[in-house]
């Protein structure tokens, strides 16, 4: 039987008072919400769980180091909207707390009628938001 899809993804963060600021902020208006806190396996620590849809995703405090853009691990994540203004918005969110934009929104150039933006969050890992046709590749 196949699997119904990805349930949840989490991302450690250097802090994650900081981390939940941002994706309010950024995904707050598109219907991101806190889902719940629960401790964590080890249970040294809390995990901040969002949710966007049917998908969730978590938050839980990094040991150390920094994320490298394009090293081992995740590259980027990306939430789906139904139309560019939702998109221009999320953009004029993220110029407003001060975000760092890797792309401001435009449309991708091999997908027709893929509108996307490009941010990093506070730990450097890329956050996608893009509307694009219900049948995508």
């Amino acid at each position: 039987m196949p699997a119904r899809g990805i349930q949840h993804v989490d991302l450690t963060v250097g802090d994650v008072a900081r981390s939940i600021d941002f994706y309010t902020e950024l995904l707050g208006p598109l219907g991101f919400d806190e889902y719940g806190r629960y401790p964590s396996y080890r249970g040294s620590e809390e995990v901040v769980y969002f949710r966007f849809g049917h998908d969730h995703l978590g938050l839980r405090p990094a040991e150390g180091g920094e994320h490298r853009y394009y090293e081992v691990g995740i590259e980027h994540i990306a939430f789906f909207v139904d139309t560019r203004e939702e998109v221009d918005a999320a953009y004029q969110r993220c110029l407003a707390i001060g975000a760092s934009v890797h792309y401001p929104p435009e449309l991708d150039r091999d997908i027709e009628d893929y509108y996307a933006l490009f941010v990093f969050d506070p730990d450097g890992i890329r956050v996608e938001v893009a509307c694009a046709p219900l049948v995508w590749p």
